[in-house]
């Protein structure tokens, strides 16, 4: 298995395997993705823990139409996701602690 850590409010867009994109009808199913119950807080966004089949080479993740009205002018569109993690990658990601932004005149 796969891992990678997606924003809350993203969304999955389409899917690659080694042969190009992922045909449902070449597998005769749709790409096995999950959200596991795990995430972090990484600078105040929540990301959300996602496990991918091996056969997985990348993903397209882009805003859910909450975020895009939400960011309208920011110029925001979809991100492929190339660089997918191992379960060791993530466990290590999971137990890292972000540090509390400093306080002025601390």
């Amino acid at each position: 298995m796969k891992y990678f850590f997606l924003s809350d409010g993203w969304t999955i867009g389409r899917v690659w395997e080694l042969s190009g994109l992922w045909s449902e009808s070449v597998w005769r199913r749709k790409p096995q993705i999950e959200q596991v119950e795990l995430f972090i807080w990484e600078n105040g966004e929540k990301l959300c823990l996602y496990r991918v089949e091996e056969a997985v080479l990348m993903l397209e993740v882009k805003p859910s139409d909450r975020i895009q009205l939400e960011a309208e002018g920011k110029n925001i569109g979809q991100v492929v996701l190339k660089r997918l993690i191992t379960a060791d990658q993530a466990i290590e990601r999971l137990c890292v602690k972000e540090e509390p932004a400093l306080q002025a005149g601390s």
